[in-house]
């Protein structure tokens, strides 16, 4: 049985891919196609979370290309995915935990909510990881061993 008081900043992803608002879409969809995650929180300035772009977002913005993969084609798609930022497609409403909340209170966000990546912030409200459905589900089947 896993300790549910264990912290967010024992399990959190510390190393977070971020883009900021007026990235392109050109930019997501390269770390996205690099990486194998599935959320990338948008940060302003300062380090503070305005919205998220989830893999699903992306693909939504990716289903009203066009299928053909003429060199024409391939080049409108590059050309919308150059034109599009990320504000115009991220999420605005925005949960975040802090590095010193527990497992059980990400446990509860995640059950009453839809969303599957939650970003983790410091007092100043800066970004300091990210933690996810996937990692909850890491810590709660880890080997016994690997809990001491």
């Amino acid at each position: 049985m896993f300790d549910r008081t264990t912290t967010i900043a024992n399990i959190m992803t510390s190393e977070v891919f971020f883009v900021h608002p007026d990235d392109t879409m050109q930019r997501i969809d390269e770390i996205f196609r690099m990486h194998n995650i599935h959320h990338v929180p948008v940060i302003d300035q300062i380090g503070h979370v305005v919205g998220i772009i989830s893999k699903s977002d992306y693909l939504k913005v990716l289903h009203g290309f066009t299928m053909f993969k003429t060199a024409k084609s391939e080049e409108y798609n590059k050309a919308i995915l150059r034109s599009l930022l990320a504000s115009e497609v991220m999420t605005t409403q925005v949960a975040s935990l802090n590095p010193d909340d527990t497992v059980d209170v990400a446990a509860g966000y995640f059950r009453e909510n839809l969303f599957h990546a939650i970003p983790v912030v410091d007092r100043d409200k800066r970004l300091v990881g990210i933690v996810t459905t996937f990692d909850l589900l890491n810590f709660a089947f880890m080997e016994p061993a690997l809990l001491q």
